[in-house]
C-alpha cells in the first residue's frame, strides 16, 4: 500500500473542501445572500454562518497541511487496491469535514418535541425518544395538549397571545402556557416571552415558543454525506429561518451537491491523473459499467466530464436567474439539479416557487425537467451532441431504455392521477407527474407535489423507479439503466441455456458483443449485493427504529423503513410516509442516522470501495 501517495491525495482532497467553504462566506452576507421569496428577510451579516465556515476552512487547511506533510515526497504508482483505498477515504474524509460548518455555526435541525394526536392515542416525542402515549403518563389536560401542540406546529418563531388562543380556540391559553412551563419536564421545552431575549430575534422574542435542537455530530455528518453522495435526504424541518439555518449554510450545503456530481475523484485525475494512475482512479469510483478506456485518455475524459458539468451548472444558474430567481436561489437549484441531488432552499422544494409573484412556477418546473434528463445522461454522450453527433443518442440504447422508461413511467403517473382526482386538471397532471417520475428516475428528489398523497399505484410505482436511476457515465445515482438492460439480457441467455444447454451466446449491447467476459458475473453480484444490502438494512431499521418515530401512525412503519432505505441506498433522498416529499430524517434515532450514512456512501460509490474497506486483509502487504 502506497500510504504516502495516499496522505497526499487526501490532503489536496481537505484543501479544495477549505476552499469551497471559504467561498460560501460571502453568502453571508445579506446583500447578497437573499431568497427570491421577499417575505423571508435577511437584515443581517450572518456571524454563526461565517463563524462555522471559516472556522471549519481552518481546520481543513491545517488537516491538509499535515496530510501533504506525511505523504511528501511520495512516488511510485497507483494501481487498483490504492484506487479503492483513496476512494473509500476520500468520502469518509469528505463527509467529516463536511459535517463541520453545520456543527460549528449552530444549525438547528427541528422542535425539541413532536407531537401526534388521534382519537385513542396521544404522543410527545422528547430528545432521547421519551415517550408518553395515554393522558395519564403526559399528566396534562387536554387542553394544555392543544396548547403545546399548537407550538409545535407554529415552528421556531412560535405564536403571539392572540395568535395561541386563536389557534388553539382557548381564551386561557396564555395561562395554560405559564401552568405547563412551571413543571418538567415542559420546563426544558417551552421558551416564555421574555425569556432569551438577547438571543431571541426581534420577531419572535415576544411569542411563545418551543425550543429546537441543534444539529449533533452525526445529524450533521447525515447532511454532508446526503449532499456529498447527491442523495438530498435532510434532518432539518425548517430551510426558511436564517436564524435557523443560516443562508452562507445552505448555499455550503448545495456547495456539498456540486462537489459530489462532479466526483471528488475526477478532480484528483483533472489535477493529477495521467496514465494507469488516473485509469485506476476513474474505474472505481465513476459510476456503472462503462466501457474500457485507454489510459492516455483518462484525464482528457475527466477534463470534458467536469467542463461539461460546469457548464452546465452555469447555464441553468443563468436561465433560473432569467426566470426571477434570486442569486441564491438559482445557483443552489443550479447545483442541485446537475448533480441530481435535490436540496433546496424552501421546505416545500420547487414547489415553493408556484405561490411567488414574479416569478412563473410552471416554467421554472419545465426548465428543471430539461437538466435533470441531461444529468442523468451518460456525459460522453452529450459530448456527441455538442459535437453535432445527436443522433449518437438514438442510436445508444441505454439512453433509449432510460427515456422509454421515463415517457411509460409518466403516462401510467399521469392516467392513473387524473383517475383517482390526485390532480386538478390535465396540464397539472402532466407537470407534475412527469416532473415527479423524472426527479426520481434520475435519484434528483425534488418536489413539486406532495406525492406521497397519491394513489397507491403512483407511489408503488415511484418506489420501483428508485431502483433504476440514471445512465452509466452521468451524475444520476441509483443501479443505472445499463445495468437492468444488461440484466435482461442474462436473464433471457440463462432461460434459453436451461432448455438449450448446447447453445452458446454472447452478450451483446446494441448489437456489438461485449469483450469484458467478467461483465457477467459482475452485473450478477451487483444485483444480489444490491438486494442484499437492502434486506440486512431494512430489518435492522425495523428492529432498531422504535414505533415511536411513526407517532399515530406506526402501522406504516413496513412501508416507510422499506423506502427510506431505498430512497438513501439509491441517492434518491425523499420517500414515503415519514420520510415522504413533506417531511424529513431528523426524527430517526442516531443509530438509523449511522446506517442511512453508511448506505448513501455504498450507494454513491457502488458498495466495493466502501466495503473492502473493512477488510482487514484489504490492509495488509500481499
Amino acid at each position: 500500500m502506497n500510504i504516502k501517495l495516499l496522505f497526499r491525495l487526501l490532503g489536496i482532497l481537505s484543501l479544495m473542501i477549505g476552499l469551497f467553504m471559504l467561498a460560501s462566506l460571502i453568502w453571508c452576507n445579506p446583500g447578497i445572500g437573499y431568497h427570491t421569496d421577499k417575505t423571508i428577510i435577511t437584515q443581517r451579516f450572518e456571524v454563526e454562518g461565517f463563524r462555522g465556515l471559516a472556522s471549519s476552512s481552518i481546520i481543513c487547511f491545517l488537516v491538509g497541511a499535515i496530510l501533504l506533510f506525511l505523504g511528501r515526497g511520495a512516488q511510485g504508482k497507483l494501481f487498483r487496491k490504492e484506487a479503492m483505498a483513496v476512494v473509500g477515504l476520500s468520502w469518509l474524509l469528505a463527509t467529516i469535514l463536511g459535517a463541520m460548518p453545520f456543527l460549528f455555526s449552530g444549525t438547528y435541525r427541528g422542535p425539541s418535541i413532536r407531537t401526534f394526536e388521534n382519537q385513542q392515542r396521544v404522543f410527545v416525542i422528547a430528545p432521547g425518544l421519551k415517550i408518553f402515549q395515554t393522558w395519564d403518563e403526559l399528566e396534562v389536560s387536554k387542553e394544555e395538549f392543544r396548547v403545546l401542540h399548537q407550538l409545535n406546529e407554529a415552528g421556531a418563531r412560535g405564536l403571539s397571545s392572540s395568535q395561541l388562543g386563536r389557534k388553539t380556540g382557548l381564551s386561557n391559553a396564555a395561562e395554560l402556557f405559564v401552568s405547563l412551563a412551571s413543571k418538567p419536564p415542559f420546563d426544558q421545552w417551552l421558551i416564555a416571552p421574555g425569556e432569551d431575549e438577547k438571543l431571541a430575534p426581534a420577531d419572535r422574542a415576544s411569542n411563545y415558543r418551543m425550543r429546537w435542537v441543534r444539529m449533533n455530530i452525526i445529524d450533521a455528518m447525515f447532511e454532508a454525506q446526503s449532499g456529498f453522495s447527491t442523495t438530498g435526504a435532510t434532518v432539518l424541518s425548517d430551510l426558511e429561518d436564517p436564524y435557523l439555518v443560516p443562508r452562507s449554510i445552505l448555499f455550503w450545503r448545495a456547495s456539498t451537491h456540486f462537489l459530489g456530481g462532479l466526483g471528488i475523484i475526477v478532480l484528483f485525475v483533472v489535477l493529477l491523473g495521467q496514465g494507469s494512475a488516473g485509469k485506476a482512479l476513474m474505474r472505481t469510483e465513476v459510476p456503472g459499467p462503462t466501457q474500457d478506456t485507454p489510459a492516455a485518455r483518462i484525464q482528457h475524459n475527466a477534463w470534458l466530464f467536469a467542463s461539461m458539468y460546469v457548464g452546465l451548472n452555469v447555464v441553468l444558474a443563468i436561465i433560473l436567474l432569467v426566470l426571477g430567481m434570486s442569486p441564491l436561489d438559482a445557483f443552489c437549484h443550479s447545483f442541485a439539479t446537475m448533480a441530481t441531488g435535490g436540496f433546496s432552499t424552501y421546505n416545500a422544494s420547487l414547489g415553493h416557487f408556484d405561490s411567488l409573484p414574479g416569478i412563473n412556477g410552471t416554467s421554472v418546473d419545465y426548465v428543471v425537467i430539461v437538466f435533470m434528463v441531461l444529468a442523468g445522461t451518460n456525459f460522453t454522450l452529450l459530448a456527441l451532441c455538442l459535437f453535432a453527433q445527436p443522433i449518437q443518442l438514438l442510436k445508444d440504447i441505454e439512453w433509449r431504455t432510460y427515456v422509454g422508461i421515463i415517457l411509460i413511467g409518466a403516462v401510467a403517473v399521469i392516467t392513473l392521477g387524473l383517475i383517482h382526482g390526485d390532480f386538478e386538471n390535465a396540464a397539472d397532471g402532466i407537470r407534475h407527474g412527469l416532473f415527479q417520475v423524472v426527479s426520481i428516475m434520475t435519484t434528483t428528489g425534488y418536489g413539486t407535489d406532495d406525492f406521497d398523497s397519491w394513489n397507491h399505484f403512483s407511489r408503488g410505482l415511484l418506489l420501483l423507479l428508485m431502483f433504476v436511476g440514471g445512465c452509466a457515465g452521468s451524475t444520476g445515482g441509483g443501479m443505472k439503466v445499463i445495468r437492468h438492460v444488461l440484466f435482461v439480457k442474462i436473464l433471457g441467455m440463462e432461460l434459453e441455456h436451461s432448455f438449450h444447454p448446447k447453445v452458446v451466446r454472447l452478450l451483446r449491447i446494441g448489437g456489438k458483443p461485449v469483450e469484458d467476459e467478467s461483465l457477467r458475473h459482475t452485473i450478477l453480484v451487483y444485483f444480489a449485493l444490491i438486494s442484499m444490502l437492502f434486506v440486512i438494512g431494512f430489518l435492522f431499521v425495523i428492529l432498531i427504529e422504535p414505533n415511536a418515530t411513526w407517532g399515530v401512525h406506526a402501522d406504516n412503519k413496513l412501508i416507510d423503513t422499506g423506502s427510506a432505505v431505498a430512497a438513501t441506498l439509491n441517492n434518491i433522498g425523499p420517500g414515503l410516509g415519514t420520510v415522504g416529499a413533506t417531511q424529513n430524517y431528523g426524527h430517526f434515532g442516531v443509530v438509523s442516522k449511522s446506517m442511512f450514512i453508511f448506505l448513501m456512501m455504498l450507494g454513491r460509490l457502488e458498495i466495493f470501495p466502501v466495503l473492502v474497506l473493512l477488510i482487514p486483509k484489504f490492509w495488509r502487504d500481499q
